[in-house]
């Protein structure tokens, strides 16, 4: 089978895998299964039929609206599916048929459920962080890219430099500022792709966030106490690690030289 293929292949299987990460980031909030019931129209509650549950096609083919009531279904069930699809055809072209494909694979997804979440809720769930850090340490057995020993340092330090910073504001002004689930975020990140990445995952996140933060204050008219979730910057850090991180570092070194 040709490469164009096997990346078709992909994409489709990363949006069938979209389809249902709109099922967790709509139920896990919740607390409501994600297996059972199936799926079904919110508004109406009449249950979404296989062939109204392809992935993107389905959407498109009914203007994203309900066959039954026509309600209108948000375009995030689009874009969720696409990203995911666009995603993992892009990690099988970086890294191919191989355990490091499915595992960073698994931990993207597990970023995409995190942001749409968090951009909701403002919450990150510990259904999803507790199981990654585990799952991102016994991987580092596995994988070439990094060791045990790097891995489970990612854990402790990406969880204790978001855990002072949440206590340390805490502290000095009697309100929560960053919220713990970042903190366990970060060390999800830091047991998947080791200590390296945590620097690089906060400093990209921190510009990003503070990038949108500006844009946003200044849209709102200088409200300074806006809840901006960080969860998604967060994960936006660790998948640009994934692609670029290692060749971004070696190519700011370079610069001191």
């Amino acid at each position: 089978m040709s490469e164009q293929l096997l990346a078709l292949f992909w994409f489709v299987f990363g949006a069938v895998v979209g389809s249902f990460l709109n099922v967790c980031i709509y139920r896990m909030p919740q607390g409501l299964s994600i297996v059972r019931p199936g799926s079904r129209c919110g508004s109406c509650g009449q249950p979404v039929r296989w062939f109204d549950n392809i992935p993107l096609l389905s959407w498109l083919w009914l203007q994203g609206c309900c066959r039954h009531c026509k309600a209108v279904f948000s375009i995030r069930y689009l874009l969720v599916e696409l990203l995911t699809g666009v995603i993992c055809t892009a990690l099988f072209l970086k890294l191919g048929l191989t355990l490091s494909f499915a595992f960073s694979f698994c931990f993207c997804a597990a970023l995409i459920v995190v942001t749409f979440i968090d951009f909701d809720h403002q919450i990150i769930p510990d259904e999803i962080t507790l199981p990654g850090m585990v799952m991102g340490f016994a991987a580092s057995f596995i994988l070439p890219q990094h060791s045990w020993l790097s891995s489970l340092l990612g854990i402790i330090i990406g969880w204790g430099v978001l855990a002072l910073i949440f206590y340390g504001y805490l502290w000095l002004t009697g309100r929560e500022g960053m919220g713990g689930g970042d903190a366990k975020l970060l060390a999800m990140v830091g047991a998947f792709l080791g200590l390296k990445s945590i620097l690089f995952v906060i400093f990209i996140s921190s510009l990003l966030g503070s990038l949108v933060g500006i844009i946003i204050m200044k849209l709102q008219k200088g409200d300074r106490h806006l809840a901006i979730p960080f969860g998604p910057y967060l994960a936006t850090g660790a998948v640009i690690y994934i692609f670029w991180g290692v060749e971004i570092i070696e190519w700011y070194l370079k610069l001191g030289n």
